[in-house]
């Protein structure tokens, strides 16, 4: 097979005269990536291998360079067979792409670099002269880059062309031709095509307004509408008052004009009322638009013959990708669209069916594979779910021989659970009057504390009493003595005092 596909490049080539391939690579060995030199610029470089992926149509055709390792730069540079100035040529760049992986972001397109770059020293600042192929970057940020080096600058095209994102293998091509014009295809079909200055900013316009134009002093630019001058408001039309007092309104008995002042009827919206008038408008027919200057030839634009003309030698990858996978292949740099159309149905176009139908058979396994693992699971979950019944069952089975025997056991034990019942009320009676003992006990103790206290306290009384008595006797005693002493001493008086005779 490999030697097939190098016979039906080769007859292509024997096909078209004129043709000269300074670049072609369809990774058909190991030496194919070998080519590819890693970059010593990066020490995080992401590495490579060839693989034809995991679905493809044709084996050898589908082989390519692998980007393997998620989230990194890859920084790559093949040199071409000899240098390429594309000045008075056609220029095709040509190559296939396969986003296996299902593409969330990452670059796919090549860089063509000149001959005198250090392929030791590449990086993302390096000069190039072309930058084509694809880049996504999530479901909005998707674009096929067509970049073009003119005099230093590095200039995109203009319109966005979308890449393809799914898993299968897609053709870019780009063709400059000698005219100054070109083609970019998607897998054979043109995306774009024309004059390169119509679609990257490389030259100065060729046309630019006249700045020595002037607007015409009766020119009008404005307004676009006009009041309709012949308009006239009409006779009936009422615009004022917005509001009349209430016709209907009838001023409150109790109204006391020198108390509450002069009554005024409320206002009702005017029934007649049509608001501001205003004249209808028209086109002003006078109106010829906003002016511009006409355009004029622009001194400063000059046909370059050296536009879009590149000097290569090398071919670069430069790109940085999430998610690995990306493989390359089919890369061709020749200045003949016929041998490169060829060869892209010889190395891609003849095997897009059977791709489709591999990928679709890899799809169908995975999805079989999905169905068997979810009629898995779920036989799993039944079984689970039997097994668990079929337990519970049992489980309830014997729940309920253990009643049974339960049951017959507390049959047999009736008599016994009787003798205890009535062991029990025997006991909780006993304890009852125990209690009701107990609480007398302590009820006639209160009571007998309570007498005890009482009789203290009569006691204390009565000592007192006692000695109040005491106190008293002892008091009329002295008493007593007093009046008796105090009589002594009268009588006394009485006797030493002279008889009436003895005067």
């Amino acid at each position: 097979m490999r030697c097939s596909i190098a016979l039906t490049a080769l007859a292509a080539l024997a096909g078209s005269a004129i043709a000269r391939v300074y670049f072609e690579e369809t990774f058909s060995d190991e030496s194919g990536v070998e080519r590819f030199k890693a970059t010593e610029a990066r020490e995080d470089n992401g590495a490579i291998r060839r693989s034809s992926g995991k679905w493809f149509g044709n084996e050898e055709a589908a082989a390519g360079l692998q980007l393997i390792e998620d989230a990194r730069f890859y920084g790559y540079t093949s040199k071409l067979k000899r240098p390429f100035n594309t000045k008075g040529k056609d220029f095709v760049l040509q190559f296939t792409v396969k986003y296996e992986q299902d593409i969330d972001c990452g670059g796919a397109y090549l860089k063509l670099l000149p001959p005198t770059l250090d392929p030791a020293k590449f990086d993302g600042d390096s000069e190039y002269e072309v930058m084509f192929g694809p880049d996504i970057c999530g479901s909005t940020n998707r674009r096929v880059h067509a970049i073009l080096n003119y005099n230093g600058t590095n200039n995109q095209i203009e319109k966005i062309i979308q890449p393809r994102g799914d898993q299968l293998t897609h053709q870019y091509t780009l063709w400059i031709k000698p005219d100054k014009t070109f083609e970019i295809r998607i897998d054979n079909k043109v995306q774009e095509e024309g004059k390169i200055e119509d679609f990257w900013k490389v030259l100065p316009d060729k046309e630019i307004p006249d700045p020595d134009a002037k607007k015409p002093e009766d020119w009008v630019d404005g307004p676009a509408m006009i009041e309709d001058p012949d308009d006239k408001k009409p006779a009936d039309w009422v615009d004022g008052p917005e509001t009349i007092p209430d016709p209907k309104a009838e001023k409150p008995e109790d109204w006391d004009d020198d108390m509450d002042g002069d009554w005024e009827a409320p206002a009702i919206p005017n029934p007649d009322f049509k608001g501001e008038w205003k004249p209808r408008t028209i086109k002003n027919p006078e109106y010829k638009g906003e002016w511009t200057a006409p355009m004029v030839s622009n001194p400063a634009y000059e046909e370059d013959e050296d536009l879009a003309v590149f000097n290569i030698g090398y071919v670069g990858i430069d790109i940085w990708t999430v998610k690995s996978g990306t493989i390359f292949s089919n890369i061709l740099i020749a200045d003949d669209i016929d041998y490169a159309s060829k060869f892209g149905n010889s190395t891609w176009a003849d095997h897009v069916e059977a791709e489709i139908a591999a990928k679709k058979a890899v799809d169908d396994a995975e999805a079989e594979k999905l169905e068997a693992e979810r009629k898995a699971k779920e036989e799993e979950r039944k079984a689970k779910e039997e097994a668990d019944k079929e337990a519970k069952e049992g489980a309830d089975e014997d729940s309920e021989k253990a009643d049974v025997l339960d049951e017959e056991d507390d049959k047999a034990a009736e008599p016994e659970k009787k003798r205890d019942v009535a062991d029990a009320e025997k006991s909780e009676e006993a304890d009852e009057k125990s209690e009701e003992a107990d609480a007398e006990k302590v009820e006639k103790a209160k009571e007998a504390e309570e007498a005890k206290r009482k009789a203290a306290k009569h006691k204390a009384a009565k000592r007192k009493a006692e000695k109040a008595k005491k106190a008293a006797e002892e008091a009329a005693e002295a008493a007593r003595k007093a009046a008796e002493e105090a009589q002594a001493e009268l009588d006394d008086l009485e006797a030493e005092e002279p008889g009436h005779d003895e005067l």
